[in-house]
């Protein structure tokens, strides 16, 4: 394991579904990512950025999911047109 990452356990469990068809459902993954991440939740809930501390939760955690997969992915050609998009936006949301 890197010394330099920090490494997490993640579980997403379905508690309801909009279909009447509902099988209870999970997600269960292990990821690893530079950055403290539950340090950045807690700074995005501290932040006046959002409705309330869950929905910051939830912003912070997809996006440093996603920036993690795109920064190990970078020369991917998928992620070409949206990385100087994606490091504008870290910008403006790290001054807010």
């Amino acid at each position: 394991m890197d010394k330099k990452e920090n490494r997490y356990h993640l579980r997403v469990e379905q508690i309801s579904a909009k279909t009447d068809s509902f099988e209870p459902a999970s997600l269960e993954f292990d990821f690893s990512n530079h950055d403290d991440v539950l340090h950045i939740v807690r700074l995005m809930q501290a932040k006046p950025l959002f409705a309330d501390a869950e929905e910051a939760a939830q912003f912070a955690l997809g996006l440093k999911l996603f920036s993690e997969v795109m920064l190990k992915h970078r020369t991917n050609p998928l992620f070409a047109e949206l990385a100087p998009a994606f490091g504008a936006f870290m910008k403006k949301l790290k001054a807010a």
